[in-house]
């Protein structure tokens, strides 16, 4: 990586990163005077950092992860992995090479920037040689490469399986809105386990905000997973969801009563706080189901009908549907003037 240090930086241990802690709190007594502090911090963050971004000053301390930047990040990535899976050789040319090491430059940047920022935030001191510390991260994600480009080709071949509407692996990886939406939430996935702050949640939404499709970065999802059509998904932080798994627009994999977990009075947050459901392999979910709760469990195998509001676990091989409602069809024959301002409503 030859170009992730920025000037002035000190050396010192990058181990000594923060990432993830949780926020000093202090007694139920002056939650109020202490949230409005907050509250007038953060706006004075914002401002200074909006100041330091207009200004030019690319180490200002107060410098915020880029919208744009992580944008501009994850449309890069899509572009580098089909090629890095289906043709190998790529990863050896000195173009390729060039690509990754321009997509590395652009992770490390917004990395330092985030934890920086995030140490600001809690009141810590940023780590004395936060560069080298962006850089063993990003060896981390390096090494995890070859894995995400194998997970999209198993992806691309669910999707060819189960849409006969498919003519290639081409045109779903040009086209599909599942295969973006999960392929940039796999990698942030992996800066989610490593604790990076705002970054994975800031390219889930990138995500989310192209397709319609909201996968949270904590949510673990296995290989071969397809989203038919997708507008409408929401996967929770917590949810598992399992190999050779479908789901279809509109399906909801939430939580049940997410604020009854608490630790004196405060909301347990991120994965210590199971609150959405598994999903088992093998499992097909039809449009507009909705399953709720981290005690919830899809066993393998099964089928969830649309429309299906399931809060309780189902075993293997299960078939859960709606009843059919009570449909009523009127006539066009029936020459009542008001039939349909009236009768049909």
């Amino acid at each position: 990586m030859k170009r992730t240090a920025e000037r002035g930086e000190p050396s010192g241990n990058p181990r000594s990163i923060p990432f993830g802690e949780p926020r000093q709190r202090g007694n139920m007594t002056t939650v109020k005077t202490t949230q409005n502090g907050q509250l007038h911090r953060l706006a004075d963050e914002f401002r200074s950092a909006l100041e330091a971004r207009l200004s030019g000053d690319r180490a200002g301390e107060y410098r915020l992860p880029s919208k744009d930047e992580v944008t501009k990040f994850c449309t890069r990535y899509l572009e580098a992995l089909f090629p890095l899976y289906y043709e190998p050789a790529l990863q050896t040319s000195p173009q390729s090479a060039h690509f990754l090491e321009e997509l590395e430059i652009q992770l490390a940047e917004q990395i330092i920037c985030a934890v920086r920022f995030d140490c600001h935030c809690r009141d810590k001191e940023a780590p004395r040689n936060l560069p080298r510390a962006a850089e063993e991260l990003l060896t981390a994600v390096r090494a995890k490469l070859p894995q995400l480009a194998h997970l999209l080709a198993t992806d691309l071949q669910a999707a060819l399986k189960n849409d006969p509407a498919a003519m290639g692996y081409e045109e779903i990886l040009l086209s599909y809105p599942g295969i973006e939406a999960i392929a940039i939430q796999r990698l942030a996935h992996e800066l989610y386990l490593l604790k990076v702050p705002y970054l994975p949640r800031m390219m889930t939404e990138v995500g989310h905000s192209h397709t319609g499709i909201d996968i949270h970065p904590g949510a673990t999802i296995g290989e071969s997973f397809f989203i038919d059509h997708g507008t409408g998904v929401v996967i929770g932080e917590t949810a598992t969801v399992g190999n050779n798994v479908t789901l279809y627009h509109g399906v909801t994999l939430g939580a049940f009563n997410p604020t009854s977990k608490r630790d004196g009075g405060e909301l347990v947050r991120g994965q210590g706080n199971k609150r959405h459901p598994d999903i088992e392999d093998n499992v097909t979910i039809y449009p507009g189901a909705t399953i709720l709760g981290g005690d919830t469990r899809v066993g393998h195998h099964s089928v969830v009908g649309g429309n299906v509001w399931l809060t309780h676990s189902v075993e293997p091989y299960s078939r859960v549907t709606v009843k059919d409602p009570e449909l009523l069809i009127r006539s066009k024959a029936q020459q009542d003037k008001d039939w349909f301002l009236g009768g049909a409503i």
